[in-house]
């Protein structure tokens, strides 16, 4: 059965998001003008999640998508909890140390983040108290370790991602005595989720990259056309220095075994990931936990099979891979997205899309019917289609959502179909994952004269 346009519109809109930031913010004018997200699943419930923050105690904004596999529990948990550790990483001694006595003392903390959510970006209530903990250690540690020196973000990203992900796997191993949380925090460990996390402060652009989420920077060029630049690399079989990677950190012997089908291990998709202890604790470990744990956790196949060929963990790390970009007037925005955007879109066609959405110019590209015979008559078609496309490509009032929209609806000539965008999302949801993945984007703007005025100080 078909969808009409407004059915089709009210599911692509549903969870969509947009901030814009406030002109002066008290401290400084930011190189962000605002940012759209949005996502649509597949999987039910969705296991894709994102966040966005404005950190308050040091200058910067943090954005992120993660994508989840084996459940959605550990994306949760990373969306809710990895910018308060990036967050905290940041803070100058002085900062940790204030809030460090308020808590001693029973005083209100300095509020660290600033969140920016859509409704349906919940936050798990019941183990607020035991991540605060976890947090807390972990504050205390840099408290003591502190060497005076300032914080570099890129050093502050990956503690603070390999930080997150040691704290999943002690509090699943230490379990709780109240079975709700102690299910929680095992299913959160034995679950698995890429992330890729970007930190914008002034012209300077960090993306911290585990897995096989991507960064695309969206740049003008001087004729006005668009181009795009990677941000990311995946962490996939298909990345060489990745499979050499893991291949270093094992034996010889498993040389073989190590990558198979593409997967690691022949299980698993991306070769860097939050959770997935299955890849990273012993077996002995891993038999001990799940031995011990709740009737619930027995009853998951996934925490009971061991990986085959599995000698020397651990085989997955969630260290992230930084880039750093200084940003200049032409970088027009970004775009973080799960692979669902990437498996079907080409990162040309993303930037060209988001830049023409962005500024409400089309270039238009010469019809290209690629060996197909066209009659004079369908050609008029095209034309008229086109045309039509150009009254309604605005329709969109957010540019993830503009985004979905061609992800999910493309024909072979690069625009919308609604009959081909009816069907895909009128799937039922058990034949939906065959067609496509969650799909999670936010796509944010940047002030190029903020840009430039801070290019010109430097």
């Amino acid at each position: 059965f078909y969808l009409t346009p407004p059915q089709v519109n009210s599911i692509l809109k549903a969870n969509e998001y947009s901030f814009k930031v406030p002109e002066f913010d008290g401290k400084n004018v930011s190189s962000v003008l605002g940012f759209d997200s949005n996502q649509l699943p597949a999987n039910a419930p969705i296991e894709d999640r994102r966040s966005a923050a404005t950190c308050l105690q040091t200058r910067g904004m943090l954005l992120g998508v993660f994508d989840g596999h084996a459940g959605c529990a550990c994306a949760q948990a990373v969306s809710e909890r990895l910018f308060y550790y990036i967050a905290v990483s940041l803070l100058p001694h002085e900062t940790l140390l204030e809030i460090e006595d308020a808590v001693e003392s029973g005083r209100a903390l300095l509020p660290i983040l600033q969140w920016h959510k859509h409704p349906n970006d919940y936050f798990s209530k019941e183990a607020s108290k035991l991540y605060f903990n976890s947090l807390r250690t972990y504050w205390q540690e840099l408290i003591d370790l502190n060497s005076g020196e300032t914080t570099d973000v890129k050093e502050a990203l990956i503690s603070a991602f390999k930080r997150l992900d040691n704290d999943i796997s002690l509090e699943a191993q230490v379990g709780d005595p109240n079975s709700f949380l102690n299910y929680l925090v095992l299913r959160v460990a034995f679950s698995g989720a890429t992330a890729c996390v970007a930190h914008v402060d002034g012209v300077d652009l960090h993306i911290a990259n585990t897995g096989d989420s991507r960064a695309m920077l969206g740049v003008q060029e001087e004729d006005g056309s668009w181009s795009a630049v990677n941000l990311s690399y995946d962490h996939n079989a298909q990345n060489e220095h990745e499979v050499e990677r893991v291949k270093m950190e094992h034996p010889k012997s498993e040389e073989k075994s190590l990558v198979k089908q593409d997967r690691l291990l022949g299980l698993l998709m991306p070769f860097r990931a939050f959770g997935d202890v299955k890849f990273k604790w012993s077996i002995e470990l891993q038999k001990r936990v799940v031995e011990s744990g709740p009737d619930q956790l027995n009853d998951n196949e996934y925490t009971k099979f061991i990986p085959p060929n599995y000698h020397t963990p651990p085989y997955l790390t969630a260290e992230p891979e930084v880039i750093h970009h200084k940003l200049r007037p032409q970088d027009k925005f970004l775009v973080l997205a799960t692979d669902g955007l990437w498996e079907t879109m080409h990162r040309q066609d993303v930037a060209r899309i988001v830049g023409e959405y962005l500024t409400g110019v089309h270039h238009q590209q010469p019809i290209a019917v690629g060996g197909y015979k066209v009659t004079l008559g369908q050609m008029h078609g095209l034309l008229t289609e086109r045309r039509a496309r150009i009254s309604s490509a605005f329709e969109d009032q957010n540019a993830a959502t503009h985004l979905i929209r061609h992800a999910v609806g493309n024909n072979e000539f690069g625009t919308v179909d609604h009959e081909r965008l009816s069907k895909m999302l009128s799937l039922p949801e058990e034949l939906a994952r065959m067609y496509r993945d969650d799909i999670t984007i936010i796509v944010v703007q940047f002030n190029s004269h903020v840009i430039g005025a801070c290019q010109n100080e430097e």
